[in-house]
């Protein structure tokens, strides 16, 4: 039985800071115990699942910009970190799982929400959904059969999840009290009921459905803070631009969008 985590680094305990999050801010060292943290949720999830299948194959993406996770720290698990891993090359996993997620951007009260990129991105919208990380993800992992059955993460995290797929287990890390605000769960407990929601949902796994409620053709649109430099964009020819900020890919083909 073969599982793929997929991790990011602004959901795990003790982290409501950027500057925790980026090594450009801080530096490998300012960001370190936020990665330490990490791995052991991770090991946390990787222990849930094999409560129910000891001899289970774990793979786990490091999706975070600048690096989440010190590869050493995971314990039985395969550390991948090659760009887009889960678009297209999920068979054969039985189902995918969120370790440190943060919500979409524009989400009211939560801890380092963004899409993709929290200096450049205002929004993604796909068929008129807004859509954020976990949506996109689910969505790109439900149309090649395999279910999204657990998320760790911020509050609104979770709640942005069970909007998506609500049979979904989640694991509250924090409570979101703004942009770089957040009320804790202890390390050590978060880590605990990580393992145990993670062992829930892979007793559940066959009551939890693939994500495919968005359906082809797809519109995307995405909205930038910032214009774009006019130059760049005469190269982008499969993107139609609505405006200075904003941009539109039409296509039957999920594995075309950006993101």
């Amino acid at each position: 039985m073969k599982f793929y985590i997929l991790t990011d680094l602004e959901g795990v305990s003790g982290t409501d800071s950027f500057t925790q999050t980026r090594t450009n801010d801080s530096g490998p060292e300012g960001k370190g115990p936020s990665m330490k943290q990490l791995a052991r949720e991770v090991n946390a999830c990787a222990e849930g699942i094999r409560a129910v299948y000891p001899d289970a194959v774990i793979d786990v993406w490091d999706g975070h910009g600048s690096g989440g996770i010190f590869p050493e720290d995971l314990v039985g698990c395969d550390y991948q970190r090659d760009y887009r891993p889960h678009c297209g090359q999920l068979a054969g996993y039985a189902a995918m799982l969120f370790v440190g997620q943060h919500a979409m951007a524009g989400t009211i009260d939560a801890p380092l929400c963004h899409t993709y990129s929290s200096r450049d991105i205002l929004y993604y919208r796909l068929n008129g959904v807004f859509i954020g990380e976990f949506g996109a993800r689910a969505l790109l992992a439900g149309v090649q059969g395999v279910p999204t059955i657990f998320l760790s993460g911020d509050d609104k995290a979770a709640l942005e999840a069970q909007m998506f797929v609500p049979e979904i287990e989640t694991a509250v890390t924090k409570f979101g009290k703004g942009f770089e605000s957040a009320v804790h769960i202890d390390a050590d407990e978060s880590c605990r009921i990580i393992r145990e929601g993670a062992e829930r949902a892979v007793r559940r796994m066959d009551e939890i459905a693939p994500f495919t409620r968005i359906t082809a053709p797809y519109t995307f649109e995405a909205r930038y803070y910032r214009p774009f430099w006019k130059e760049g964009v005469k190269e982008q020819g499969a993107r139609v631009y609505v405006d200075d900020y904003t941009y539109r890919v039409e296509t039957d083909d999920i594995f075309k969008l950006p993101f």
